[in-house]
């Protein structure tokens, strides 16, 4: 569920609260688990992902990388929806944000159907900015 937590932190976590719940919990909210102590090896050993010991290994601390604690680009930025963004009225258009989605009609290429799908989520992020 976590590939890139170390195992042996989500089993030294598990050990220590006892529920899958708080655990999981914890690596949503921080993005990462405390390494174990070294002690804590010496009762359960270190195993790789093929379920091999892996003695040789120094234990691996996970600290969050500049991309991680990066925040991630608005729905705006994502969509370079900024130039759309100045020409939408201040006052919210209720007519408009009931058509946000809109039906689409089914277009006879891809293509076609690609561009009117890129509309119709724009008009969505712009709708749910207002």
């Amino acid at each position: 569920m976590f590939p890139d937590i170390p195992t042996d932190n989500i089993r030294f976590d598990l050990l220590r609260t006892g529920s899958v719940e708080l655990t999981s919990n914890k690596i949503l909210e921080r993005g990462f688990l405390e390494p174990p102590p070294p002690a804590y090896f010496t009762l359960y050993p270190r195993h790789d992902a093929h379920g091999t010991n892996a003695q040789h290994r120094q234990p691996t601390t996970h600290t969050p990388s500049p991309s991680t604690t990066a925040r991630p680009p608005s729905l705006i930025q994502r969509y370079r929806l900024e130039k759309n963004l100045a020409e939408t009225p201040d006052i919210p258009d209720t007519e408009a944000l009931a058509d946000a989605g809109g039906k689409a009609k089914w277009e006879d290429t891809a293509e076609k159907r690609e561009v009117s799908l890129r509309e119709r989520k724009a008009q969505m992020v712009l709708a749910a900015r207002q």
